[in-house]
């Protein structure tokens, strides 16, 4: 019998949610999704580090000579993600997901900006709009910036998705895909409501499959991909979305097993559905994701984890951008990424307080006890973080 992944690619695309390089190749997708909790962990591998030197280094040349130290970093910033991005599609056929900075998520004018910027570095690479798509946040503004840049060809992907309204919202305003986060939706409920839940009864599986049949009951052409999957079983009861994107060590799993793959999510249930079309306007849309708690908790969350990580590897850049400078720098980086993370200071990181990418903290979770030690955070990043010379 064909393996689990094997049977999932008959019936859904298949997307590395990693920014690994070596993971990639190793697994093979069609597609490839980043975000800052990713590009952040991958600048810190030793078999990435020439990406990140090169990055600098250009970005140093481009400022000028009297540029700041912070000046270059900025710039540096910006480009790595597309550096990265760059070099992921040369391995894969499809399309990489590049995301704009979390911390524009509520201005709709600068996630405009950011998004033509980072488009304008890949087409002067020589890489067609077409093989991108920029990642932004799905706030109102986050989708209103959305709906300008499609009318321009620039495709998107709308990230911590956890909400129907907001998912009408984004198949009104014309958006290529969509990545509704189901293993945060699980986290969320089990910690209000200590509840256990089976693949079937996960309520973000029930969230993605409700998104995916009004999606095509009503004939929207907005993609579903789910995203940031806990274990293989939710994944087998989303076979036949549109997309899933996965994770290095659940994509190995769902390669390991040789068990039948029944398509859940048709097109025919969705068409006998019984669903009311909602039409989406900012009121609405408000008073939805006031209504919401698990929305507008996990969306705020995320963008504040997304928006640390970013700072983190603002951070790291300056010390790396120093030691290429010469400058004797002592690397406190991983103590540095422990505090941002320890919210409470009771010297472990929870999944609640990480924020970032699943596939970063489970990595990291070493005795996958569900929280981050110290040591656990020196082990994982080890000598990656040894960034000064």
């Amino acid at each position: 019998m064909a393996t689990l992944l094997e049977q999932l690619r008959q019936m859904t695309v298949v997307v590395a949610d990693t920014g690994d390089i070596q993971a990639i190749e190793k697994f093979t997708p069609i597609d490839a999704t980043t975000n800052p909790s990713l590009i952040t962990a991958a600048a810190q591998m030793p078999q990435y580090q020439e990406i990140v030197d090169e990055t600098l280094k250009q970005a140093k040349q481009d400022a000028g000579a009297g540029a700041s130290a912070a000046e270059i970093v900025s710039l540096a910033f910006d480009r790595l993600a597309v550096s990265f991005g760059k070099r992921i599609l040369g391995i894969i056929p499809g399309r990489v997901s590049t995301e704009v900075d979390a911390r524009l998520s509520y201005d709709t004018q600068a996630t405009v900006e950011k998004a033509r910027y980072l488009i304008s570095e890949y087409e002067a690479a020589g890489i067609s709009r077409d093989r991108i798509l920029i990642k932004i946040a799905s706030t109102w503004e986050g989708i209103k910036a959305a709906e300008i840049l499609e009318k321009e060809g620039i495709h998107c992907n709308l990230t911590l998705l956890f909400g129907i309204h907001q998912a009408i919202a984004c198949a009104e305003a014309g958006v290529t895909l969509i990545s509704p986060f189901v293993g945060r939706i699980l986290d969320w409920y089990k910690k209000e409501t200590g509840k256990d839940y089976t693949s079937a009864e996960d309520p973000g599986v029930q969230s993605v499959t409700q998104i995916y049949n009004y999606y095509k009951k009503f004939d929207y052409k907005t993609e579903v991909m789910g995203a940031s999957f806990r274990n293989i079983g939710e994944i087998i009861e989303l076979a036949g979305c549109d997309l899933l994107t996965i994770s290095p060590g659940l994509l190995a799993e769902l390669q390991a097993t040789n068990n039948e793959l029944p398509r859940k999510l048709n097109l025919a249930t969705a068409a006998a559905a019984p669903i009311e079309k909602i039409s989406m306007d900012k009121e609405t849309f408000d008073k939805m994701h006031a209504k919401d708690k698990m929305a507008s908790e996990k969306l705020t969350e995320g963008i504040h984890g997304f928006s640390k990580a970013l700072e983190t590897l603002e951070s790291l850049l300056t010390e790396r951008l120093n030691s290429l400078n010469g400058a004797s720098v002592v690397a406190n980086s991983a103590a540095n990424i422990f505090g941002v993370y320890d919210l409470d200071g009771d010297g472990f990181i929870t999944r609640e307080e990480w924020m970032g990418t699943d596939a970063v903290f489970d990595a990291l979770d070493i005795d996958k006890d569900g929280k981050i030690s110290p040591q656990e955070m020196g082990a994982g990043l080890g000598a990656a973080l040894q960034l000064a010379a």
